[in-house]
């Protein structure tokens, strides 16, 4: 083992993460989520899984004092904080002690707890919360949870790195889940509303997962990203999106540009290829590596305000020249930029 090396690596990958540690109560938790202080993304919270034993084990812990995992959440720019990780612990704690009318004016979905299965403590099986005594509500009540929060010097980079690392609870989320959760704001928002676009979705076909993962969501980025940054690219797909996610959501004055070019770009698709970009026999699903190139050369032609040619669209999906460049090993700049130019050379001649 070269110990040089391995400290260089340490060195440059490093980053200073700022952060604090809190013991809270879980009447506060509470309060701070009712009153919008602890915000669970509505991206995230669908991801909640746990059934009624798992959340009584946790809630007979807190009662017995048993050390639970600490939670993690991020400072944003309002002062509030976002959940990195727990999300099942806070849940079930807002299951437990919650009511439906305190919480109707938050994004949290609420479903009552009722104790099911508890071993030490069989005599609250059954049980939800206003069953218990006030002593026994008030005990539990002030209870203390550990909380680290990420507070807004770390960067979104940061953030990123630690919602993939620290999630836990037997969920796997997708990049772009993520990135709905982490670089929250205007444009976030923006390219959501895109994803519902008719034209977009008739060109792009997609399976069903795809709707609950994010991924039409990806493919928008994709293209503002490689349309405006692709000069950027180098080889990393992931740390590339992140990137532009980053600068967009510090700063994002160019909707109605966006907007623009989008809307051109999948009208002109949509009239062109009705039967979506697909390629072969394979009418049911979009290859990504594809959808890039097609949508994103095709906004270049529209950007050079030059005439185009749009009924070579459809034999450019089947292609050798442009399979080549699609399929395969295709994840670098040079390959980038000659499927780009294939499809707007195309629509130019």
């Amino acid at each position: 083992m070269d110990a040089i090396k391995v400290q260089d690596q340490l060195d440059e990958n490093r980053r200073t993460v700022a952060f604090d540690s809190y013991d809270i109560t879980v009447n506060q938790l509470y309060d701070m989520v009712c009153q919008g202080m602890i915000d669970i993304a509505p991206d995230y919270q669908r991801h909640f899984v746990w059934d009624e034993k798992r959340q009584s084990a946790l809630i007979e812990s807190l009662f017995l004092g048993i050390p639970v995992p600490s939670l993690y959440m991020a400072t944003n720019r309002d002062s509030s904080w976002e959940v990195i990780d727990g999300l099942q612990r806070l849940s079930t704690i807002i299951n437990f002690i919650g009511n439906a009318n305190e919480l109707d004016n938050t994004k949290v979905k609420f479903k009552q707890l009722v104790l099911t299965d508890l071993d030490k403590m069989d005599s609250l099986n059954g049980c939800v919360f206003n069953d218990l005594p006030l002593s026994v509500q008030f005990m539990f009540k002030t209870r203390p949870v550990r909380v680290t929060v990420l507070n807004d010097r770390s960067d979104f980079g940061v953030r990123y790195d630690l919602f993939e690392r620290l999630n836990t609870g037997g969920v796997t989320l997708h990049e772009q889940e993520i990135r709905n959760c982490v670089f929250i704001g205007e444009f976030n928002d923006f390219i959501k509303e895109l994803a519902d676009d008719a034209n977009f979705r008739t060109v792009v076909k997609m399976t069903a997962n795809a709707e609950r993962n994010g991924s039409y969501e990806e493919l928008i980025l994709k293209f503002f990203a490689y349309l405006q940054h692709k000069d950027q690219f180098v080889h990393s797909v992931k740390e590339f999106l992140n990137d532009y996610m980053r600068l967009k959501t510090e700063k994002f004055k160019d909707r109605k540009q966006l907007t623009k070019i989008f809307h051109d770009t999948f009208e002109l698709l949509a009239k062109n290829l009705p039967d979506g970009i697909v390629r072969g026999n394979r009418k049911n699903i979009t290859p990504i590596v594809l959808f890039e190139a097609i949508s994103v050369g095709t906004a270049l032609a529209i950007e050079s305000g030059l005439p185009l040619n749009p009924q070579v669209l459809e034999p450019l999906l089947n292609q050798q020249e442009l399979k080549k460049c699609t399929t395969g090993a295709t994840n670098s700049k040079k390959m980038l930029d000659t499927r780009l130019s294939i499809v707007k050379n195309a629509l130019l001649s």
